[in-house]
Formats: structure tokens, C-alpha cells, sequence
């Protein structure tokens, strides 16, 4: 774990996310370092915590605190959970306490398992969609994504929220359709789109690139053609009263699928 002293030398915010993120690690251990748990007591009333934390806030963080000498077995881990999705709280963030951070309280790009499976996506206007779908591609093994010119902006607020930050986790580059089609031209291609081979059937490669089609209008046809002279079309079963699924969340089906059809997992 993080040094007290490499946590004291962080900015007052990471520094407050990284404790909450060890009081959970420790909630979980078998056999808990005391040592270095009452050490995060006692930075939690330093100065970093003073920053972050209003008055009240910190009223009620030494409140939970205190406690912690009086339990112990589950009844410890529990408070020390408690602690830590309160300090999730105090920072405004979403409970994360599966994701893989470094020391600064970034996600972690070293420990992911990256595949030679390339997205590419074609002029997704949604913020939501592109930010979930980078997502999925972070969790299952995705190389690279090649947004093409058109796309929803990643800066863009709604973009960065639904990522969970996970467009700084996978490779990327926004480029002009005729590019992409040069970058991947060498590579098998599919395309997740309606008229095509069903999941269970379909030959997924290797190495190669999955083509995904805007909200709209699907595929473009150059895009398109190029996927039939390849591997085809690729399309999920259904069996609701719905013509299709979002597109965020076909595409989760398919990397997944993707990833489990990979030769080593």
C-alpha cells in the first residue's frame, strides 16, 4: 500500500480519495494492519482532510473514527466501509471501489488486459454512448478505438461522466472516415449491425476491428462494404417488442462476447 508519507506529499482532494479507497482495501483484508490503519486516522484530521471536508463533514468523519478502536471482525469492516463511501460522498463521486487506481487516485491503464481487438465507431452523435462504450472497451480488452470525424466530442461533460474515466484509459484518435479505412484496411472487419450471422455463430477474430454504426443510420456504406468483403455482419439475438437495442449496449454484448472467445481466457 501507499506510504503516510507519499499520501501526505498528494493534492488535498487525491489524497482524500486515496484513503477512502485504502479504508475499503483494509475493510476487505483478512488480517488488517492496524499499524497503518490508525496511521489514516490520524492523517484523516491533518490538513489535507481539512480542505476537502467542511466543518460538519469533519464533525461527522471523527464521529465515525472514534469508533473504530471499540469494534473489531465484521463489525470493523463494516465501519471502515462506512468511511469510505462517506468520503466518496464528501467528493461528490459515484461508489468505484472495484476500479484499479495508481497512487495519484487514477485509473490504473497498466492493469488492464489489452487484446488486438479494435472498435471502430461510426459517427456516434450521443456523449452518453460514446463515454459508456469506452467503458466496455476498458473492461474487455479493447486496443484501440478510431472515432470517426462526426462523433459526439469527448470533452464534452456527458462524455467524461459516463466514461468513468475511461477515455484516458484506452487508446484513441478521432480521424476522417478515409483515414480509418487505411488504418484497418489490413485487418479482418465486421460490422454489429441487423442482417447478419447471430453471436453464438459468428467467427470472432483474433486480431481485427468491430465497426459500430451511429444511432441513426448504422454504418456507413464504404464502412459496411469493406465489413462484407471480410467477416460480414454481426447481429445479437432479440426477443422483446424492441427493433434494436441502444447502441451502447449492444456493444457491450458483442465486446464481451469478443473477449471470451479470445484463445487464452
Amino acid at each position: 500500500m501507499i506510504t503516510l508519507k507519499k499520501l501526505r506529499s498528494l493534492k488535498s482532494r487525491t489524497c482524500v480519495r486515496k484513503c477512502a479507497s485504502l479504508f475499503h482495501q483494509l475493510s476487505q483484508e483478512q488480517v488488517m494492519d492496524t499499524s497503518y490503519l490508525y496511521g489514516l486516522l490520524t492523517l484523516s484530521e491533518e490538513q489535507q482532510f481539512s480542505e476537502v471536508l467542511d466543518e460538519a463533514q469533519r464533525k461527522q468523519l471523527r464521529l465515525l473514527t472514534r469508533r473504530v478502536p471499540l469494534v473489531q471482525g465484521r463489525d470493523l469492516a463494516i465501519l471502515l466501509e462506512d468511511i469510505h463511501y462517506f468520503l466518496l460522498g464528501v467528493l461528490g463521486s459515484d461508489p468505484s471501489d472495484w476500479d484499479l487506481t495508481d497512487e495519484q487516485g487514477a485509473l490504473d491503464a497498466s492493469a488492464r488486459l489489452i487484446l488486438p481487438h479494435v472498435l471502430v465507431l461510426d459517427r456516434l452523435r450521443s456523449p452518453y454512448n460514446i463515454g459508456s462504450i469506452f467503458r466496455s472497451a476498458d473492461s474487455f480488452g479493447v486496443q484501440k478505438i478510431y472515432l470517426i470525424e462526426g462523433c459526439a466530442r469527448l470533452d464534452h461533460p456527458r462524455t467524461r461522466k459516463t466514461s468513468r474515466g475511461c477515455i484516458d484509459t484506452v487508446d484513441h484518435e478521432v480521424l476522417p472516415e478515409d483515414v480509418v479505412m487505411q488504418r484497418i484496411q489490413s485487418l479482418p472487419l465486421f460490422a454489429l449491425e441487423t442482417g447478419g450471422k447471430g453471436l453464438s455463430q459468428f467467427p470472432f477474430p483474433e486480431e481485427g476491428v468491430g465497426i459500430i454504426g451511429g444511432e441513426e443510420l448504422g454504418v456507413s456504406p464504404s464502412l459496411l462494404k469493406a465489413s462484407e468483403a471480410s467477416l460480414g455482419r454481426l447481429t445479437l439475438p432479440m426477443g422483446g417488442t424492441k427493433g434494436s437495442l441502444n447502441v451502447a449496449v449492444a456493444t457491450g454484448i458483442m465486446l464481451c462476447s469478443w473477449y471470451m472467445s479470445a484463445s487464452d481466457l
